[in-house]
């Protein structure tokens, strides 16, 4: 802790201006301490020199503001509701930059701690912020594909500084080799960069075992293959996204279940690109294998379970005393495409009725208390608390991009602004948070303190919604071969507007919505071309693109 105080007296109409500095230095690479109190100032005074009058300080802060504002206007909106404007334009873009530089590290130490940057935090980061600054988005996919195992598998955390890998927390969540396909897939679909399949990356950093990209996308999708448990399914693992769900040596995770099948559908389209017929067809087979089996294994009339314990007993069962009903296998299945319509709606209908909150959509209900099994960890929360029933804010994003790809615009939309910090000012004694920045999770109606939010900024909600508000509520699609603009919002909206660059293009789209309609399309003009549907191809693409669509 440091303090400055500064006695002064000021004549009338008297100004005085004060420029404080906080600032770092390496010592140079050769530096030799002659005696222990030696200190070199060199390094430090020629930072103080930068900064070191009022009109040098000012200028600094110029040249931030202009960094700023020229980075976050790669994606604007204009809407007729501000907190969707504020955090999207805004708060979102800035806490997806502050996970992507600092992941979920909860310490600035390198080793010691057994905390670095998360293998799968790292890759879920990338979703949300892809499009700021993507040239550090295709090196950090790079960074992060180098610490993973032969076998597709990987450490759980890595090290950022010397990227290696950190057996402090261990390896063996099987949703994190899934991750890095899906990180890779939102690189692709904003960037159309197909090179970064062909670039050379270590094994657990090992110069001697390196292979292209793609091959390591493979490997996770072949780890996930082999290691399934009784019933076909995959391996949980340690845990999976829920950390605090254990099902032992031989469970099974629907939720992983949902990932993989997601990534088929991922690294088919990746083998259409390279040509590959034979992994295409082994992908169509397979993924119709695992449909079928998820379809007969974890439909539960009105939900998709949770899983399976190594000893066969089923989790998340709507006949279950606690825990029977969960919000991530509803909105995965809709996300990966596996639910059929029905399901889909059903689920997420089961979901609104049964987890649905004026702060969001709790974790699953009722909490536990009395019938936890040995692997529930979350037990050990109070009820409404963090996994045991409270609102994790990670997962409102998922559940607004499944409402808004079913077309659920006014559902997908409430979701956001039930978590969206702009939105809770008039609730700041009971929210206890920025109003800009997501908190990790926030207690749910089984606690007392029933909308109080915690663990703020270092969190993937940032990443999760801010895909859930862009790509759901908003419709900006992109695929590897251009853009689908299918918007998903609030009926009373007459338009919207959007600046996007793309692809090295500078998108103005024009939403129009004369119906009031929550989902549906029209006509679509791209530079006076009248479209037949509401795609962009690539080649459509000119230097300043003007985009008009019509709902309907």
């Amino acid at each position: 802790i440091a303090a400055h105080q500064i006695d002064l007296a000021l004549a009338p109409g008297e100004e005085k201006t004060f420029v404080f500095m906080l600032g770092y230095c390496e010592n140079p690479a050769d530096n030799k301490w002659e005696a222990p109190n030696v200190i070199r100032k060199a390094p430090a005074k020629a930072l103080i020199e930068r900064f070191d009058t009022a009109e040098k300080a000012m200028a600094a802060f110029a040249e931030l503001k202009t960094y700023w504002e020229t980075l976050l206007a790669r994606f604007a909106v204009t809407s007729s509701n501000e907190h969707v404007d504020r955090m999207a334009n805004i708060w979102n873009q800035y806490q997806c930059m502050v996970t992507f530089n600092m992941s979920r590290s909860a310490s600035y130490y390198e080793s010691g701690t057994g905390r670095g940057m998360g293998f799968r935090d790292s890759c879920q980061d990338l979703l949300g912020f892809v499009h700021l600054i993507p040239e550090r988005a295709r090196q950090r996919i790079l960074d992060i594909a180098a610490t993973q195992f032969p076998d597709g598998s990987a450490y759980h955390q890595y090290q950022p500084l010397t990227k290696r890998g950190n057996m402090d927390v261990g390896s063996g969540f099987n949703d994190d080799p899934l991750w890095l396909i899906a990180g890779t897939a939102a690189y692709l679909r904003e960037t159309g960069d197909f090179s970064i399949l062909e670039e050379p990356c270590t094994f657990d950093n090992d110069a001697d075992n390196t292979a292209p990209l793609m091959e390591h996308l493979r490997r996770s999708f072949q780890y996930t293959a082999t290691h399934k448990g009784p019933h076909g399914l995959p391996l949980i693992g340690r845990a999976d996204w829920n950390d605090c769900l254990r099902l032992g040596k031989d469970g099974e995770s629907t939720f992983v279940a949902l990932q993989y099948y997601y990534a088929m559908t991922i690294l088919r389209e990746f083998a259409e690109y390279k040509e590959d017929k034979e992994y295409i067809e082994y992908l169509n087979e397979s993924q119709k294998k695992l449909g079928k089996l998820i379809q007969d294994l974890c439909w539960n009339e009105d939900r998709f379970i949770r899983g399976f314990t190594e000893d066969g007993a089923v989790i998340g069962k709507r006949t279950d005393p606690e825990a029977n009903m969960w919000l991530n296998p509803q909105s995965w299945a809709v996300i990966s495409g596996l639910a059929d319509d029905a399901q889909a709606d059903l689920a997420l209908d089961m979901v609104y009725k049964r987890l649905n909150t004026e702060y969001g959509a709790i974790l699953m209900d009722p909490p536990y208390h009395a019938h936890a099994f040995e692997g529930a960890l979350a037990v050990i929360y109070n009820a409404g608390t963090k996994e045991n029933a409270g609102i994790f804010s990670q997962s409102q994003g998922w559940i607004i991009l499944a409402e808004a790809l079913r077309g659920h615009g006014e559902r997908a939309f409430g979701y956001f602004m039930e978590n969206a910090p702009a939105a809770q000012n008039d609730r700041a004694e009971i929210r206890r948070l920025e109003p800009y920045c997501y908190g990790q999770f926030t207690e749910g109606k089984a606690s007392p303190n029933f909308g109080r939010s915690h663990v703020h900024w270092l969190t993937g909600t940032a990443s999760t919604v801010m895909v859930g508000c862009v790509e759901g509520i908003l419709g900006m699609r992109p695929d590897f071969g251009g853009l689908r603009i299918a918007p998903s919002i609030p009926k009373e909206w007459d338009k919207f507007e959007i600046d996007k660059d793309f692809r090295g293009c500078k998108l103005h789209i024009t939403v129009h919505n004369p119906g009031h309609v929550e989902s549906g399309f029209k006509k679509m003009i791209v530079n006076r071309e009248e479209l037949g549907e509401n795609y962009i191809p690539q080649e459509k693409l000119t230097e300043i693109t003007e985009v008009e669509l019509f709902m309907s």
